[in-house]
């Protein structure tokens, strides 16, 4: 089968995408991989075939640009900004060029990101079979467990039932300026939507989350199309990234990033390098991306190596612990590796992944606004001390290696793919 995939154009989603994209490939499907031009160094390291959209309104360097402005927000401002000033360009630019590449790549079935909201207008309005991948955290749009935009625990009393419905009030207006492009698209091509309901647009054959059944907070009234599958990473196709590995001596080792995209907060670093300063028994990797000035974070101690950029899942198989923003895919590698956190969360998903970090014993977290040397130093030693953070991981991690996530994945679109192209019976006998 000739499959679409289409994502947002940002690390965190490229990576799992194209990891199962070439997944499916391999088993025997073409793969077309449709993107702005900054996704084109992510489909070619992945060995996928590329074609490229919106290249006049998005041309080369310009997600970096834009996507730039929000390394230095946290918490609602960061969604505030998103979803009023980035993603209404690239929702308007996927819903007006896609329908023509889908035609002239003969693509018969896509499978979409689920936080590129309303794009599953296109297949809808073209009549192709469509597939939803959760690469951030699922979020449950039922109300029985918070959104995954805070780091509330899940509690079943009316109170907390009461405030998690208030939370996906606002997260309904979040999507308010895509929702105003996506309404007169659907409108255009006679498509019936609910729009009061969250799920109105997504996949009825499979949503696909790469988290982990027992990761995810119990409960939750999942659909019988929604799969959790476990990770999509197989430490394949990507592009390779130098380190000084000669400077590691030894030390028990510990990894700090705190991701791709908001990233830009100096004084977070300063205190990571503040709190690892005089614990002189540990060795620390730091990456700090591209938007902070290494320079502007010295002194740095002698027992941190501060990069740009690391190669992260080599890293993690070495370290003890991790110190992380709580974005999905640091969290599963990590847990794939059996490393324990502590994590720092900033915005997007991050507060629902960490709030499942601690909820089921696999690190702790700190909200950004606590965040101290003291209180960042005392959850290091605990988390290094006490051997059940440990345990906890290395349980997910014997979890992740039985599920068999990209190939979980790749069977499940596959099935529901096929099960579109069967006749319904009932459908068949009525036309006799």
């Amino acid at each position: 089968m000739k499959i679409g995939f289409v994502s947002l154009p940002l690390y965190g989603h490229l990576n799992p995408m194209t990891a199962l994209a070439r997944r499916l490939q391999s088993r025997g499907n073409e793969i077309v991989f449709i993107g702005v031009p900054d996704v084109e160094p992510f489909a070619r390291a992945a060995n996928l075939n590329f074609v490229p959209y919106a290249e006049k309104e998005f041309p080369l360097g310009s997600i970096t640009a834009e996507w730039g402005h929000v390394a230095k927000l946290h918490g609602k401002e960061v969604l505030n900004y998103t979803f009023q000033k980035l993603t209404p360009g690239l929702t308007k630019a996927a819903l007006e060029h896609l329908p023509q590449k889908i035609a002239a790549h003969g693509i018969e079935a896509m499978v979409i990101d689920t936080a590129h909201f309303f794009v599953s207008l296109v297949p809808m309005s073209l009549g192709l079979p469509y597939a939803h991948v959760w690469n951030v955290l699922n979020m449950d749009f039922s109300g029985t467990t918070p959104a995954c935009l805070f780091t509330w625990p899940p509690d079943s009393t009316p109170e907390a039932l009461a405030r998690n419905i208030e939370g996906l009030e606002w997260v309904g207006q979040l999507l308010g300026p895509i929702t105003e492009i996506a309404v007169p698209y659907a409108e255009k091509w006679g498509l019936q939507i609910d729009w009061a309901d969250p799920s109105g647009t997504t996949s009825k054959l499979a949503i696909v989350s790469q988290l982990p059944k027992e990761f995810d907070f119990p409960t939750i009234p999942w659909p019988p199309q929604f799969h959790h599958t476990g990770p999509f990473h197989d430490d394949r196709g990507r592009e390779p990234i130098p380190f000084p590995w000669a400077k590691l001596d030894g030390r028990p080792l510990i990894y700090a990033s705190m991701g791709t995209l908001v990233n830009g907060l100096e004084d977070v670093y300063k205190t990571i390098l503040k709190t690892f300063s005089p614990m002189s028994d540990f060795q620390v990797v730091l990456s700090v991306g591209h938007n902070v000035s290494i320079d502007r974070l010295r002194p740095i101690p002698s027992n941190v190596i501060v990069v740009p950029s690391a190669p992260q899942l080599e890293l993690l198989k070495r370290a003890t612990l991790c110190i992380t923003h709580a974005g999905l895919n640091t969290t599963l590698e990590s847990l794939a590796k059996g490393v324990p956190m502590v994590a720092i969360p900033i915005g997007y998903d991050q507060p629902g992944t960490a709030a499942r970090i601690a909820y089921h014993g696999a690190g702790e977290f700190i909200e950004l606004e606590d965040l101290t040397v003291d209180r960042l130093s005392a959850l290091v030693r605990q988390v290094q001390t006490t051997p059940s953070y440990r345990e906890k991981a290395r349980y997910f991690q014997e979890i992740i290696a039985k599920t068999r996530g990209l190939d979980r994945a790749a069977e499940v679109i596959e099935e529901a793919f096929a099960k579109s192209q069967t006749p319904d019976p009932a459908a068949e006998l009525s036309r006799v």
